[in-house]
């Protein structure tokens, strides 16, 4: 199972990611933060809140959201790509 072991914040809706398969990366979430869940982490000082929940194997924000790691290393996948 893939889980996020690291984040960093790199300013507006980028985030820098560590996977425990040793992947690595930059990921744009701009595009994401739509929703009843998402829409409140446009603010930037929410989104910038980020962390690892060490029991989801995510990233999460105070508010509950959270993205699953595979769709975050599929991102991260194609942003390196592009």
């Amino acid at each position: 199972m893939l889980h996020v072991t690291d984040v960093k914040y790199l300013g507006d809706y980028r985030l820098w990611l560590m996977f425990d398969n040793g992947a690595t990366g930059r990921v744009e979430l701009e595009p994401e933060l739509w929703g009843e869940m998402f829409a409140p982490l446009k603010d930037k000082a929410a989104f910038a809140s980020v962390r690892v929940d060490r029991e989801l194997g995510t990233i999460a924000w105070n508010n509950g959201a959270d993205f699953a790691p595979e769709f975050l290393l599929d991102r991260l996948q194609q942003e390196a790509v592009a």
